[in-house]
């Protein structure tokens, strides 16, 4: 097998993205991501928004959503809220979408972040602005479970304000790629999943699994369907591939019968 550099690994996989639809952005730091958030939900709320928000009117919905729990921003994420407006108005602004089409879906990657420790991200999949995917990537022949010992060195470290958003995680070293759900606790090697298609082949890689997975349609409906909220132990549940072709046969029964 050839060698392929991390660096490599992931400017293919950014380009892979680009060609389903991700609009690559420049994120350095924490701040630009804020920033960035700031300028993708006004865009994604523009038809309910007849003036632009006002730094208070900013300060109340980062109020809102920052100094969180995980499971909490997940809450947050998929619910509705009513902003009231320096005027006395109300208007009721959202997140994201369930229809893929009506949301802005973007890439960066190498956002450095300073937390307990000087962190630097490999990817970050971004929808209306929000950082909703990591993905941390590792050389061919480096063990995936690496990306996964990393990826709970950053939440300890520096995932924190807006990255409690965070819904999944995905690790790949370019042939081995799963995905898991972020969580308030630490997490488990064995809940980080393989991708398979229909007949249960797994989809193993990185490209093959961004192009289903990773689908802006497909993903959407991981975040919104296949992500289950457990509010008895106030966790991320994310359903694995036999699960979510399960539901969709249901839906798709009870569809055919009514």
């Amino acid at each position: 097998m050839a060698y392929q550099s991390e660096a490599a690994l992931e400017q293919q996989f950014i380009e892979q993205l680009n060609k389903q639809g991700y609009t690559s952005v420049s994120i350095p730091d924490y701040d630009a991501l804020v920033e960035n958030f700031k300028t993708q939900f006004a865009a994604f709320n523009a038809a309910k928004l007849d003036s632009p928000l006002t730094p208070k009117e900013w300060e109340r919905v980062l109020n809102i959503m920052l100094g969180k729990s995980v499971f909490q921003s997940a809450k947050i994420l998929r619910d509705k809220f009513v902003l009231e407006r320096e005027d006395g108005t109300k208007v009721y602004l959202s997140f994201f979408d369930a229809d893929h089409t009506k949301n802005i879906f973007q890439v960066t990657n190498q956002t450095t972040v300073v937390g307990k420790y000087v962190n630097r991200y490999d990817v970050t999949i971004l929808v209306n602005g929000l950082p909703l995917i990591q993905v941390e990537l590792k050389r061919r022949g480096i063990d995936i479970r690496e990306a996964v010992n990393q990826v709970m060195r950053y939440k300890k470290h520096s995932y924190n304000g807006l990255y409690h958003f965070i819904q999944l995680f995905v690790v790949s070293n370019g042939v081995d790629t799963k995905y898991f759900a972020n969580s308030d606790r630490d997490m488990l090697h064995s809940l980080a999943f393989f991708w398979t298609d229909f007949d249960n082949v797994r989809i193993t890689n990185l490209k093959e699994f961004s192009i289903s997975f990773l689908a802006r349609d497909h993903i959407i409906k991981m975040l919104t369907r296949y992500t289950i909220l457990n509010d008895t132990d106030k966790l991320l549940m994310v359903m694995r591939p036999y699960q979510v072709y399960a539901v969709e046969a249901l839906v798709r029964q009870a569809t055919l019968t009514n």
